[in-house]
């Protein structure tokens, strides 16, 4: 398992400060970011957690996932690299436009 974790399953009131307090006393926490919505600007409901070790990570992730956390049972796992999505790139169109 690598050192970067999916939590799921998030409360939307969870900060990064909230992950990071729970997952580090499972391990030497590298960074905890809740993913937000640039939109509304809340949570959805989701983040990643990057821990000190490979061996901490797995433990955090054994021992958290489906633990309650604000009330939710978690969904802890390694997280996978992002797929490629042809769909969502830009391109600036020479008339100052932008085509989908």
């Amino acid at each position: 398992m690598g050192r970067k974790l999916y939590v799921g399953n998030l409360p939307f009131s969870s900060t990064d400060h909230d992950l990071f307090s729970v997952f580090s006393e499972h391990g030497t926490v590298m960074s905890a970011r809740v993913v937000i919505d640039r939109e509304t600007g809340r949570s959805k409901g989701f983040a990643f957690v990057e821990m000190g070790s490979d061996d901490e990570a797995n433990r955090a992730a054994q021992v958290l996932n489906g633990k309650t956390f604000m009330g939710r049972p978690l969904t802890v796992n390694e997280a996978r690299p992002r797929e490629f999505d042809a769909s969502r790139i830009r391109v600036q169109r020479s008339d100052g436009g932008i085509r989908f």
